[in-house]
C-alpha cells in the first residue's frame, strides 16, 4: 500500500480522521480482508481498529460482510465518496430538523430564562471570549450585528471589507432599516463596487492604511481581531469578543470615534 502524504491530507478534508484514512486506503488496496489483515496493513492498532471500520461503514465507505471472521469490502472510491456525502446530507438535514424543533418548543424559553439568571450573576470582566478561526470570528460578528440596536462601528481591511459585504451585507441593511447608525472605516485598495454598495445603508470614510479589523455594536460588545488577515490562514485567524461597557464605550469606542473625526467619506 502506497498512500501519499497529499491523499492522506486530502481524505482529512473530508472529516475522516487518521485511523480511518489509513484503513480505508489499506482495504481500497486489497479489495476484502479481516480486520486483522487492515491493522497489520495500515499500522493501526488492533484494539481499534474494529470499532474504525464501523465508523467507516456507517458513514458510507466500506461494506461489512457478515463471515466470521467478519471481512470488509472496499466500495470503488467514486461510489464511496458519493455515499459519504449523501450520509453526511442526510444527518445535516436531520439535525436541522431536531434544532429547528427545540427552537419552537418551550424549550428554547426555558434555556433563555437560565441564561439571562447566568448572565446577571457575571462580573463584566469575565464576558470575554476568544475566537479561533474566520468562521468563528464572523459568527460572532453576525449574532451582534442581529441584535444591533443604536449604532455600529467598524474598522476593516480592503479583504474584510469585502468579507464583510459578502458575509453580512443583508444583516447590516437589516440593521440600518431598523433605524441603526452604521460606520465604516475602512483601507480600499481599489473601489471594486463594494464601498459603493455599502454606502447604500452605511456611513464609509476612507483610510490611508488599516491592518486592524473591529466591530462596536451598541458601545457594549466589541470583537477585535487579534491577527493580520493577509499573513495567516483563515482557520488560524484569533479574536477577542468581549461585552460591557467597560471595552465598549470606555476603550475602544473613544479610539474609533477620534479616528473617525479626521477621514474623509
Amino acid at each position: 500500500m502506497v498512500a501519499t502524504q497529499n491523499m492522506l491530507d486530502s481524505l482529512k478534508q473530508i472529516g475522516l480522521n487518521l485511523y480511518e484514512r489509513k484503513l480505508w486506503v489499506a482495504l481500497l488496496s486489497r479489495g476484502t480482508a479481516t480486520a486483522g489483515t487492515l491493522s497489520s496493513l495500515a499500522k493501526v492498532p488492533h484494539s481499534r481498529t474494529y470499532d474504525v471500520l464501523e465508523s467507516l461503514a456507517d458513514k458510507g465507505y466500506v461494506m461489512v460482510q457478515n463471515t466470521k471472521p467478519l471481512k470488509y469490502v472496499a466500495i470503488p472510491p467514486k461510489e464511496a465518496l458519493e455515499r459519504g456525502k449523501k450520509r453526511l446530507e442526510e444527518k445535516t438535514e436531520v439535525s436541522i430538523a431536531r434544532i429547528e424543533q427545540i427552537e419552537k418548543s418551550p424549550t428554547l424559553k426555558e434555556l433563555e430564562s437560565i441564561h439571562k439568571k447566568g448572565v446577571t450573576l457575571i462580573e463584566p470582566g469575565e464576558m470575554t471570549g476568544s475566537l479561533k478561526g474566520r468562521d468563528a470570528f464572523h459568527d460572532q460578528m453576525g449574532t451582534l450585528l442581529k441584535g444591533a440596536k443604536k449604532k455600529v462601528a467598524i474598522m476593516t481591511t480592503s479583504d474584510g471589507l469585502k468579507e464583510l459585504n459578502e458575509k453580512h451585507g443583508e444583516l447590516l441593511k437589516k440593521a440600518a432599516s431598523r433605524g441603526v447608525k452604521i460606520r465604516i472605516a475602512t483601507h480600499p485598495k481599489s473601489d471594486d463596487g463594494t464601498i459603493s454598495a455599502m454606502k447604500k445603508f452605511a456611513d464609509v470614510r476612507k483610510l490611508d492604511s488599516a491592518s486592524g479589523r473591529f466591530v462596536i455594536v451598541d458601545d457594549q460588545h466589541v470583537v477585535m481581531a487579534l491577527t493580520n488577515d493577509k499573513e495567516i490562514d483563515p482557520s488560524q485567524d484569533l479574536a477577542l469578543w468581549a461585552q460591557g461597557e467597560h471595552v465598549g464605550a470606555n476603550v475602544i469606542g473613544p479610539m474609533f470615534e477620534h479616528m473617525w473625526k479626521n477621514l474623509s467619506a
